[in-house]
């Protein structure tokens, strides 16, 4: 088991097993495979750490991994469970990262997964992710049901890319069938940096804590300037007159936000509308033809 500070050949022997180095570079680094254990080895591996139930794992056996990273460590717990779950978390991100690296033109689409298929907006949400699609947008939602399935069901019904970035939860998500590209987070951090990083903006549908959750966050980045030509769209003016009122006459008036910070949001009942200012926002977008030229439909045909 290894301790709270590493050596610097398990730190080398980490990085050739993520990277795939050959075995030259273990003679080149001097490292001696037989010095390594093999819980080292499956522990670094992409999701493969700490596959023996650990200590947070055994008192809550139902628990989820986002559950016992944020539980209080007990004693000296740290040495021998959070230093393995770097690498579950490390491998997470390097594996969303290689599943979307290619993918240049995403749109996140986000709403309450409680949204049954009569609902007014679960169709809106559908004619949305349809004509992004049409336009050459790739769909990306949380993969569950509700309004994520709608607009999953848009885009895949449109001939689209339908991505879907599920979690691991304590009462089950299953992913919905419009997908043409799904995965399974278990981080809901790792998880939320791929809607951003993968995404041109958000779109955002009626929707719970979860849904104001994303938005909040997206509002916070572009706010801080961590990101730009984001554009934050708000489906459902009845839905969302409530929150953009008291962001005015409270939030603003007290001086907590700007009025230019009121401004990062759009607000529209029009699916049209969602479609344009997206195009609007991205300069370098404007004169692309509408198919999705990108290396991302490639691998998706492979």
């Amino acid at each position: 088991m290894w301790t709270a500070v590493t050596t610097s050949w398990e730190c080398k022997w980490h990085r050739l097993l993520v990277c795939g180095c050959s075995q030259h570079s273990l003679l080149e680094m001097e490292v001696n495979p037989a010095q390594i254990d093999t819980q080292t080895e499956v522990g670094a591996t992409y999701g493969g750490a700490m596959e023996k139930p650990t200590e947070a794992e055994q008192r809550h056996p139902h628990s989820t991994q986002d559950e016992q990273l944020l539980e209080s460590p007990r004693g000296d717990e740290f040495t021998h469970t959070d230093t393995w779950r770097v690498f579950r978390i490390m491998g997470e991100f390097v594996e969303g990262f290689d599943e979307l690296a290619s993918l240049t033109r995403g749109i996140s689409v986000f709403g309450s997964a409680r949204t049954k298929p009569d609902d007014p907006y679960y169709k809106a949400a559908e004619q949305t992710a349809a004509l992004l699609a049409r336009e050459g947008f790739a769909v990306i939602t949380g993969g569950g049901p509700g309004m994520m399935e709608a607009a999953n069901k848009g885009a895949f019904e449109a001939g689209g890319l339908s991505i879907g970035c599920n979690i691991e939860l304590p009462f089950e998500q299953g992913a919905n069938r419009y997908l043409t590209r799904s995965m399974t987070f278990r981080y809901f951090f790792v998880r939320k940096m791929m809607f951003v990083k993968y995404s041109l903006g958000f779109i955002i549908f009626p929707g719970g804590f979860g849904t104001l959750d994303e938005l909040f966050e997206a509002l916070t980045l572009i706010q801080t300037r961590k990101i730009r030509n984001f554009p934050v769209v708000l489906f459902g003016t009845p839905y969302w007159n409530g929150l953009l009122n008291w962001i005015r006459d409270c939030a603003m008036k007290e001086g907590k936000i700007s009025e230019q910070d009121l401004k990062l949001l759009h607000v529209t009942d029009s699916p049209a509308e969602v479609v344009q200012i997206v195009i609007n926002s991205q300069s370098s977008l404007r004169g692309l033809d509408k198919s999705l030229a990108d290396d991302y439909r490639e691998l998706e045909t492979r």
